[in-house]
């Protein structure tokens, strides 16, 4: 069992894209629960894929999703006191922009195994409590 942080991109490809995003995350999910593996993300991706359906006025989409990231199946990292001293010393890196160092931040603080995002960006950073970034196209899973 493996620890895996799914990006926000990622969750917007898996509820809003039918195409060939959306499928490749449908097949990822699939396969890390054949493996038992935990998915994680934090309190700030549930905050991201709440913006679109409440700014439409779809309360019910917005349950949800809400429903999703609060089932048992998904482990929901808070952004916490412990989680800012991370962000700190991973914002301190300028490159990264704010909301990828919550993420990361979130992400180490769980001390996954697996970061999965599409920002090739982020693969090139070694985060202390995070063993592998890596894009969707390259994950191991």
């Amino acid at each position: 069992m493996s620890l895996v942080f799914l990006d926000t991109n990622l969750f917007i490809y898996l509820f809003e894209d039918s195409g060939k995003w959306g499928d490749r995350v449908s097949d990822l999910v699939e396969r890390m629960a054949a493996r038992n593996d935990r998915l994680v993300c934090s309190t700030l991706t549930l905050g991201e894929i709440l913006v679109k359906p409440l700014e439409s006025g779809n309360t019910a989409l917005a349950t949800r999703y809400e429903a999703y990231f609060r089932s048992p199946e998904v482990l929901l990292i808070p952004f916490d006191a412990n989680t800012s001293f991370r962000f700190a010393q991973i914002r301190s890196d300028r490159t990264i922009r704010a909301p990828d160092a919550i993420q990361l931040a979130c992400a180490a603080s769980a001390g996954c195994d697996l970061f999965i995002t599409n920002d090739e960006s982020l693969t090139r950073k070694t985060i202390p409590g995070i063993q592998f970034i890596v894009t969707l196209e390259n994950s191991p899973i």
